[in-house]
């Protein structure tokens, strides 16, 4: 089976810095596509980040400068390192995985229904 199971994230103030990991399971990990979605209440799961197979990189524009993905394929872990944190960035992130994804452009494009596999999610609150 499958798993991806999200980990870090908390309370951190407003321009702080906080990361959160994902370790995965059940795939072959270094030739997935990973991803970060981020959903607040009341709103849509959006694409924060994703790294391919290649090592290839793409951020949503309101977080690039600020959030760095990175992937361990010894220890199959996906980390989104996040720094300047602003109350926007608040919400329940989740890690995502897909095995046929690319990435093209540095400008994120994927979708929530782009991704086959996703964990249950971890909190970030900014305050």
């Amino acid at each position: 089976d499958v798993q991806l199971v999200e980990s870090g994230g908390g309370l951190v103030q407003p321009g702080g810095s906080v990361s959160v990991s994902c370790v995965a399971s059940g795939i072959s990990y270094g030739s997935y596509c990973m991803g970060w979605f981020r959903q607040a209440p009341g709103k849509e799961r959006d694409g924060v980040a994703a790294i391919d197979s290649d090592g290839r990189s793409a951020y949503a524009a309101s977080v690039k400068g600020r959030f760095t993905i990175s992937n361990d394929n010894v220890k199959n872990t996906l980390t989104l390192q996040m720094n300047n944190l602003q109350p926007e960035d608040a919400a329940l992130y989740y890690c995502a995985a897909d095995p046929f994804l690319r990435i093209y452009s540095d400008r994120l494009v994927f979708t929530r229904a782009d991704f086959q596999y996703w964990g249950q999610g971890t909190q970030v609150t900014v305050s």
